[in-house]
């Protein structure tokens, strides 16, 4: 297995991702609220590039079935019924219906992996699941969301925790940015709520007072399912 690990959608180049199988990671927040809604009921998740598009997607659905979600800055949109916590994603409000989101890093990042021949979704909550899903693969790339066009930690962790996961159960060639990110899995693994609150988007989280969040994104392998994304939309 060829396995690439991408800190950012700003470091794609070309037909880079053309073909091959794409994990896209936004521990905080983006896949871990898809995860947790998709757990708790919601028939599927249409990732957005802007508020505007969001609003007419939803509009084209149906305000009986579309639920408008995301953030900018890690505040909700005005206007939309949720934000990107985890908790807001609750059976309540989100069984049986369709979730639109458009967040500031995650959503471009799963638009940028929809360019793959396959697209899952993945963060610390199912890191073991996603690598067992991409075991198969030839050619893999772990695409972290980053923030603001730039590296980021948690993903860059868990990047690195799946990257080890498929270490260990098929031979892999790793580029040095895999490798890279399997050092640093190595070295925050086992304090993952630790390393949270210490990244730039966690110190935000807290000064927003959605540190529980961290807690929420920061469980190890609480899911044992994986998404999938197909045609821009995400599903079981």
């Amino acid at each position: 297995m060829k396995l690439d690990a991408v800190f950012a959608p700003a470091e794609i180049e070309g037909s880079r991702l053309t073909g091959r199988a794409i994990a896209v990671i936004d521990v905080l927040r983006a896949t871990s609220s898809i995860l947790t809604a998709l757990a708790n009921g919601a028939r599927a998740v249409i990732p957005v590039d802007t508020v505007e598009r969001a609003v007419r997607t939803a509009r084209e659905i149906g305000a009986g079935e579309a639920v408008l979600c995301g953030e900018r800055g890690s505040r909700p949109i005005d206007g939309f019924q949720l934000g990107n916590s985890p908790a807001e994603f609750s059976k309540a409000n989100v069984c049986g219906r369709t979730l639109v989101m458009t967040t500031t890093n995650g959503t471009p990042a799963l638009l940028a992996g929809s360019a793959g021949s396959r697209c899952i979704v993945a963060a610390l909550l199912n890191a073991t699941a996603a690598a067992a899903a991409l075991a198969g693969e030839e050619d893999v790339v772990l695409l972290c969301a980053g923030r603001g066009g730039r590296f980021a930690l948690d993903d860059a962790v868990c990047a690195g925790l799946i990257a080890r996961r498929l270490a260990g159960a098929a031979d892999i060639e790793a580029t040095d940015a895999a490798r890279a990110a399997m050092v640093l899995a190595a070295e925050w693994g086992d304090s993952l709520v630790t390393m949270l609150r210490t990244t730039a988007a966690g110190r935000q989280l807290d000064r927003l007072q959605l540190g529980g969040d961290i807690a929420s994104c920061g469980t190890l392998d609480r899911f044992a399912y994986v998404p999938e994304m197909n045609a821009l939309r995400i599903t079981l």
